[in-house]
Parts: C-alpha cells; sequence; structure tokens
C-alpha cells in the first residue's frame, strides 16, 4: 500500500515533495518492521537526503528519520553508528521542541537502552546515570544562549 502510495506521490508531487519523503520514511518503518533491513535503510538515507536539502538538517521532521536511522543501525549491531544518529537527533530535538517533549525523552530512552545491545546481561544490573547526564551536560554547553529551562539537563 505504501508503495502504491508512493508511486502516486512522486507522478503527482516529485520525488523530493517532502510528503513524498515522509511515505519513503514511512515505507522505510514497514520495512524494518519486516525485518528487510536493507530495504529499510535504503528508504531512510533517501528520506534523510531529500528531508536535509528540503527542510534542513535540524528540521524535526529530519530529525524524526535521524532517530530511525538510529534505530535500523541499533538493529543491524552498527551500535555506533546508531549512537551517533541518537545523538544528532537529540541534539536537534532538544534546541527545537525542548527537554522535556516526547520526541526528546525518547531519543533519551533509545540513548539509554542502547548499552543493553551491547551486553543483554547489563539489564539485571541498573545503569548509572552517568552516561545520560554526560550527554546532556554537552548539550547544555553547546546550546548556553537557551533560555534556563533549556539550558539546564534533567538529572
Amino acid at each position: 500500500m505504501y508503495q502504491r502510495a508512493l508511486e502516486g506521490k512522486e507522478k503527482a508531487l516529485g520525488r523530493d515533495h517532502t510528503s513524498t519523503l515522509d511515505t519513503v520514511n514511512n515505507l522505510g518503518v514497514l520495512y524494518a518492521d519486516q525485518g528487510r533491513l536493507a530495504e529499510a535503510e535504503s528508504m531512510y538515507q533517501r528520506a534523510l537526503e531529500g528531508k536535509e536539502k528540503a527542510l534542513g538538517r535540524d528540521h524535526t521532521s529530519t530529525l524524526d528519520t535521524v532517530n530511525n536511522l538510529g534505530l535500523l543501525y541499533k538493529d543491524q549491531g552498527r551500535l555506533t553508528e546508531a549512537e551517533s544518529m541518537y545523538q544528532r537527533a537529540l541534539s536537534g530535538f532538544w534546541v527545537a521542541l525542548g527537554p522535556s517533549h516526547w520526541k526528546t525523552q525518547l531519543v533519551i530512552r533509545n540513548l539509554d537502552l542502547l548499552p543493553l545491545t551491547k551486553d543483554p546481561s547489563a539489564i539485571t544490573e541498573p545503569r548509572p546515570p552517568k552516561a545520560k547526564v554526560k550527554i546532556l551536560e554537552k548539550l547544555r554547553v553547546k546550546f548556553r544562549g537557551f533560555p534556563k529551562e533549556r539550558e539546564r539537563p534533567p538529572s
């Protein structure tokens, strides 16, 4: 169904229209859910390139695709790349939406769960919050000019 929608949008709106790119991203989500990871990556990469061009690197729609790529890389065991995508999404969402927005919190959770992918035995041991605080502290330093509620990360 997404494939037919994509073909229709490409014909009516063009390959680089943001609505077409949203459908490309959604097709990537479907492929990832079906375990078709190579196809999902191709869709995400296409959506990301198009969204960066049309909307910019820091647009929230672009960052949604960045987070999706992080999830895909995690599923593929490419944990360094996953962490990089999550950090990019977190930085962007933090600035655009603030620290308490659900999308920002979702990416923080994704980062928190990443070590469990590396070592499933870590599930039984509580993870020290230092890793999250370290990432959030970097953001605070990077974006000092923002209002106080965005300047200080949650502890």
